[in-house]
């Protein structure tokens, strides 16, 4: 019997504790030893990573695959996509889809966890025929939640339309940590029953079940689980890398990891940990446990990203009604997992329901949008009186929106101009056009790193920031 890991350290374990504010020059030396480790995957790019290059670090996000990629020639490299949304927050044209995939396969990407922040499968058939195209891994992720029409039985359909539309894998993405350890265990058996697919296993250890429902489903049959070396782990992050090594081997289990390189890796992470909690980037509040989360349901990134913009906007004493309000919105809405950007939809509009004193007093752009269909079909009943609301006679859209969008590359390439040195470059810019021109113009001057540090005070939708701009704006 053998079980996998997928090390997250370098992507969303850094995502949900610390913001992703980990520069690449931090892990450079350790990446070698990563990659002798014996993990199935290294998770690296991706999700908030993107981004936050651009408007924080001062990095190209593309060099900084490109750098990883020197240093990890044995260990396939994995990244999170949001499907049609690829690393943004809007649905893109499929021409941009397209060449983004395949970039990011030519710049080293050997793995592509994809997923759709409704489930709408819809949104991921472009991303995942460019994938196949390019020979990488297409390896689709259901957004696992709990509602009244999420039901294993759905689940099982869902899976066996992922294989069917050509999936080389399939993950369970737990963002949360809200599956419990029957729910895991019934829902990867009933995968294996109907698919031959792959599993894999993604959860957070916001909630404490995440230990529990990752025995249960290794039991049941999953392939790979996705862990943090010790010192980034628990809290909204993974369950850590060591322990479950060690349960796995105690089990029986064939890990092929080595147990003397986590070693190596945690001593070298660990005074990292204690860097950002003495400079407050790490805040204690994200490292335990929280089991009120089986209720709001927030993942790990933006718990802790909405942790940090109401601090910003001095609106921390506001943070227990905010979560009181999270589910509320999310019903309203007809269910959606809280994903990104799903996950900021719901909470930046709980946040103004809050802090305006009136529900829907002010609806942002992005609740207008998903009420219009243009995110793709909510899973459940969405509130008439709000779509009344905000939409009046409007109509929302069916089908899938992005296939009504324009080509988008060439456009870009030509908006751009010379701030772009590359196709890499072009699709920077037609993902976060403002933040890119910004990041250009100051890549070659000395005093890019302060100017870099003041974009902070710019607008911020980077997993989560949607909230601090919405607040802002009331």
């Amino acid at each position: 019997m053998t079980v996998r890991f997928t090390e997250t350290v370098l992507r969303d374990a850094g995502q949900s504790l610390i913001a992703t504010r980990m520069p690449y020059e931090k892990f450079e030396e350790i990446l070698p030893v990563l990659d002798n480790a014996g993990y199935y995957s290294l998770e690296c790019w991706g999700g908030a990573t993107f981004d936050t290059c651009l408007r924080y670090l001062n990095e190209d996000p593309w060099e900084r695959l490109r750098k990883i990629k020197q240093h990890v020639t044995k260990t396939k490299l994995q990244m999170l996509l949001r499907g049609q949304n690829l690393l943004g927050y809007k649905h893109y044209p499929d021409d941009v889809v397209r060449k983004f995939v395949a970039l990011s396969v030519q710049n080293g990407i050997d793995v592509i966890r994809i997923f759709d922040a409704l489930n709408d499968l819809q949104n991921l058939e472009v991303s995942v025929s460019e994938i196949v195209k390019q020979g990488a891994e297409a390896q689709v992720a259901i957004s696992y939640t709990t509602s009244p029409v999420h039901t294993l039985e759905n689940y099982a359909k869902l899976a066996k339309k992922i294989e069917e539309m050509g999936a080389s894998s399939l993950c369970i993405k737990d963002m949360a940590g809200i599956m419990g350890p029957q729910e895991c265990f019934d829902l990867v058996k009933a995968i294996k029953e109907s698919t031959k697919l792959r599993v894999h296993l993604h959860s957070h250890a916001t909630t404490g079940l995440s230990l529990l429902s990752y025995l249960k489903g290794v039991e049941a049959g999953a392939d790979v689980i996705d862990t943090a070396i010790s010192s980034f782990s628990g809290g909204t992050s993974q369950p850590a890398t060591e322990t479950l090594v060690y349960a796995m081997e105690q089990m029986g289990y064939e890990t092929g990891v080595d147990g003397a390189a986590l070693k190596q890796i945690n001593d070298f992470f660990r005074p990292m940990q204690e860097e950002y909690l003495a400079s407050g980037q790490l805040d204690p509040k994200v490292m335990g446990t929280d089991a009120d989360a089986l209720n709001y349901q927030i993942p790990g990134g933006m718990l802790s990203n909405l942790i940090s913009q109401l601090k910003a906007s001095n609106s921390m004493d506001k943070f227990p009604l905010v979560l009181e309000e999270t589910p509320r919105v999310r019903k309203d809405l007809g269910y959606p997992p809280l994903v990104t950007p799903t996950s900021q939809i719901v909470g930046a509009q709980a946040a103004v329901n809050v802090l305006t004193g009136e529900r829907y007093k002010n609806v942002s752009k992005e609740v207008q949008a998903y009420l219009r269909g243009e995110y793709g079909t909510p899973p459940g009943e969405v509130n008439q009186e709000l779509v009344r609301k905000v939409l009046g006679d409007e109509k929302p859209c069916t089908g899938r929106y992005s296939a009504a969008l324009a080509d988008g590359f060439e456009a870009a390439k030509q908006e751009i101009g010379a701030l772009a040195k590359s196709d890499e470059d072009v699709l920077s810019y037609a993902l976060f056009p403002q933040v890119y021109e910004k990041f250009a113009a100051e890549r070659d001057k000395p005093q890019a790193e302060p100017e870099a540090q003041a974009r902070e005070t710019q607008e911020d939708t980077s997993d989560g920031g949607w909230i601090r701009y919405t607040i802002e704006q009331i």
